[in-house]
């Protein structure tokens, strides 16, 4: 077979529907060039020289600054040059790739110039969501498959342009979109394995947990809402892990609602989804615990570029005067996770988004029906910190400068626990907007520990409000609209055009 797919030369467009309909054209035709060309290989056929395909490329040149509504945070570039990206699954991201088209046009007047790019597409990356290249090859024929097709490359799929650390070389265009084809399909071949979905199942608006007990409610408000078909709730469907989809009673059946078997064991962190055609439906993932499992799950679903994500979970007291059961919802972090120290700085501040604020706070009086000064009785609002250490109870705490005790005092802490500083910083690095409300389970600097039956029945009795809150809050974001959601405090002052 011909080692190259069809090279398609960059056409300009004026009309963002034809220009993303070239990027599909381009995609398609080399991910079938690769996937035909790796049967061949598979079946034990010599395929002769080296089976490549590229991502399609989308730039843009402009000489002017954008005319652009200054109220947006995206939708244009920083400036006169020439910026460009790599494009992939065009089939998943349609709705979004036109929208920045659309904005792109609208604000810059200029065309769309999409053709060809030179970033080879690794073999693995054109495989249909359920082939695996272990179950087709022996040893030897794996060994071989790198002289015969592209795999992936870590140096293309960096989070430079996301860290603010990338640089084009002289001549080279400036980047139009925070995250590279590679970097793009890398994230949503590791969601399938750490969540147990397909990206596609994914929603725009995020729950996160470290607590299987908020996931069993959630399944639980899930298999409800699907048999709910009076209030015009507007899920079409609910989602569990190994792609098992359960219909809306009142909606038809459709072929791939029988694709999923449940998994024989839970994947590491998995996902759940209450689907709305839009997209604008709510995704819950049970994280874990750790900054190093929040930082994972986040780096990857940062590439779907979801409209917001939040953190519920439970946390230590640090007041005297909060009780358990109290929520904290975070206006500040204190990082002491580590994990993204390298990638985003301790000294960048993490500043609280008044929408998500806002509507978290509106989502407790509303669920709680206090309101007012009567809501500071179960919600303080306040400084978040966030530690790697689960065990920091441990750690000496007299006499000692540096003791855990001291510095969450001088920060005003007035919440610990070990995941929702990463959530929060990474949604900042990402420009996904973020919040995290958390219950009091404990309180270990005054003596308050857990102890497992006033444990069981701290869960039972808040993790469904808790969650109610979390869920109706999304919902209220949802309402308000994206343009109002994806806040200028998260970009930069030279930023990239896509959202």
């Amino acid at each position: 077979m011909n080692g190259h797919a069809p090279h398609f030369d960059v056409e300009d467009f004026a009309d963002p529907a034809a220009a993303l309909a070239r990027v599909h054209e381009i995609y398609d035709l080399a991910v079938d060039h690769l996937r035909r060309g790796l049967q061949h290989y598979v079946d034990g056929a010599d395929i002769g020289r080296h089976v490549r395909a590229c991502y399609p490329l989308l730039r843009v040149r402009t000489d002017t600054v954008a005319r652009a509504d200054s109220r947006l945070s995206y939708g244009f570039v920083a400036g006169p040059g020439v910026f460009e990206t790599t494009l992939t699954r065009p089939d998943l991201f349609a709705d979004y790739y036109l929208e920045q088209f659309r904005l792109l046009v609208q604000n810059h007047g200029v065309a769309l110039q999409v053709g060809s790019s030179t970033q080879p597409i690794p073999v693995h990356f054109a495989l249909p969501e359920h082939d695996y290249l272990e179950g087709h090859l022996g040893p030897e024929r794996r060994r071989l498959l790198r002289d015969h097709f592209d795999l992936p490359d870590l140096g293309a799929m960096d989070d430079g342009i996301a860290n603010g650390t990338f640089e084009p070389g002289p001549g080279e265009p400036h980047p139009l979109a925070l995250f590279t084809a590679p970097r793009v399909d890398y994230s949503l071949h590791r969601l399938r394995h750490y969540t147990g979905t397909r990206p596609a199942f994914f929603q725009n608006f995020v729950l996160f947990t470290n607590y299987q007990f908020y996931i069993d409610e959630f399944i639980r408000l899930g298999h409800e809402l699907m048999a709910d078909t009076a209030s015009g709730h507007g899920y079409e469907a609910f989602v569990e892990p190994g792609n098992v989809l359960t219909r809306r009673a009142d909606l038809p059946p459709q072929a791939e609602d029988a694709d999923g078997t449940p998994p024989p064991r839970l994947p590491q962190m998995p996902a759940y989804h209450l689907v709305r055609g839009d997209h604008a439906g709510i995704t819950m993932v049970n994280i874990g615990v750790g900054p190093a499992n929040a930082k994972t799950i986040t780096d990857h679903i940062a590439v779907l570029r979801p409209h917001a994500w939040i953190m519920l979970g439970h946390c230590a007291g640090l007041r005297n005067s909060q009780h358990l059961g109290d929520y904290v919802l975070a206006h500040g972090y204190v990082r002491e996770d580590h994990v993204l120290d390298e990638e985003l700085p301790p000294w960048v501040p993490i500043p609280p988004l008044a929408e998500v604020q806002v509507a978290l706070e509106a989502a407790v009086a509303e669920v709680t029906q206090l309101s007012g000064y009567e809501l500071k009785r179960l919600m303080r609002t306040g400084t978040v910190a966030s530690t790697d250490n689960r065990n920091w109870e441990l750690l000496p705490s007299h006499g000692m400068s540096s003791s855990p005790e001291r510095r969450f005092s001088q920060s005003r802490a007035v919440a610990l626990d070990m995941e929702s500083a990463t959530i929060a910083a990474n949604g900042f690095r990402f420009r996904v907007p973020y919040g995290t409300l958390l219950c009091v389970s404990d309180k270990p600097l005054h003596g308050e520990i857990k102890l497992p039956g006033m444990a069981d029945k701290f869960y039972r009795e808040r993790v469904d409000q808790h969650l109610r809150i979390g869920i109706r809050a999304l919902e209220q974001l949802r309402e308000q609209g994206v343009d109002r959601l994806h806040s200028r405090k998260l970009r930069s002052f030279a930023e990239v055009a896509f959202q």
